[in-house]
């Protein structure tokens, strides 16, 4: 439920939108238990990321007419707050080139698809689109498609999307409640010692100037850091690098990347948080490589209607098999 006016500018070659008004949206099944800075950069497409957050933070977005914070989850009823903004002409469904992905499983409730490295889960923060709109303009008569989870642009791997709100809010609380299982591979640089099969550092996630986020670990008692929690295993070893077998019992934006590169291992390829040097070596020499080696491979929940567990894996794409090969 909308409350509120939207009103249109048109002037000579140029196209906005401006909501002239206060909106007060009552947040329904599809949005509870979403963040707070999530659920406004889905209903302000167009707005800059940094102006979403800064208009968070001066107390103008309200939640049942409280001040609230970026991570504040909704909950079913919630009153928010919308103030005035303007916003860019929403892009042309045209301009988005349908495409299917490789599906792992697919039923009435949810899409399970294979999801290569380099596309990003949907648009924004300068992407035009991604799988999630590709796959609406490829499959015009669905009724609902959502995102059941996110995975960075540059990982690769298991991509859960409902079918269905009641699929998506029962998927999404399990998430929550850390009911799944997901495991990832990641080569990293060095020898990973054995022993060391826990991480259990706090994570602050930051905007750097122009608004794109950047986590790092920081010590415990830091009062806006998020425990996060990763488990690892040796799964093999090379001269200069191991693969690791990752299991996320934390989500948090980056975790593994960060994780990992705090305790001196980055991710081979990671163009935020690796080794850049080494990066660039990889692949202008003889191994080609040019993408990050994070690879979602595994992920098991229960059905969202039969409540049977459901184990999907994805195997390494033929890129990553080839360098462990050249390796």
């Amino acid at each position: 439920m909308v409350q509120g006016i939207i009103g249109v500018k048109a002037a000579a070659g140029h196209e906005d939108r401006a909501i002239l008004t206060v909106r007060r949206i009552v947040v329904d099944e599809g949005s509870a238990g979403q963040r707070l800075d999530n659920f406004l950069l889905r209903e302000l497409k167009g707005v800059p990321k940094t102006h979403v957050y800064r208009v968070i933070r001066s107390g103008e977005v309200r939640i049942n007419k409280g001040r609230a914070a970026a991570d504040t989850r909704l909950a079913l009823g919630d009153e928010v707050r919308v103030p005035p903004v303007r916003m860019a002409a929403p892009k042309s469904d045209a301009a988005v080139p349908p495409r299917e992905f490789g599906v792992l499983c697919e039923d009435d409730h949810l899409l399970a698809i294979d999801k290569p490295a380099g596309v990003a889960v949907h648009g924004g923060s300068g992407v035009s689109f991604g799988v999630i709109e590709q796959l609406r303009r490829a499959r015009p008569q669905a009724r609902f498609l959502e995102l059941v989870h996110r995975l960075d642009k540059e990982t690769s791997g298991v991509l859960l999307l409902a079918k269905k709100r009641s699929a998506l809010t029962a998927l999404q609380d399990q998430f929550r409640q850390r009911g799944t299982v997901k495991v990832y591979a990641a080569l990293v640089q060095g020898a990973w010692a054995e022993e060391r099969r826990l991480i259990d550092v706090p994570l602050l996630k930051t905007l750097d100037a122009k608004g794109e986020r950047h986590v790092r670990a920081v010590q415990e008692g830091h009062d806006e850091a998020r425990r996060s929690i990763t488990l690892v295993r040796v799964g093999r070893r090379f001269a200069q690098h191991t693969l690791l077998e990752v299991t996320l019992k934390t989500g948090r934006t980056h975790q593994i990347r960060v994780h990992l590169a705090h305790c001196g291992h980055p991710i081979v390829g990671d163009p935020k948080y690796g080794d850049f040097a080494a990066n660039r070596e990889m692949a202008r020499g003889h191994h080609r490589f040019a993408r990050m080696f994070l690879h979602a491979r595994h992920l098991a929940f229960d059905h969202p209607a039969t409540g049977t567990r459901v184990a999907l894996d994805a195997p390494l794409p033929p890129e990553c098999h080839d360098l462990l090969e050249s390796l």
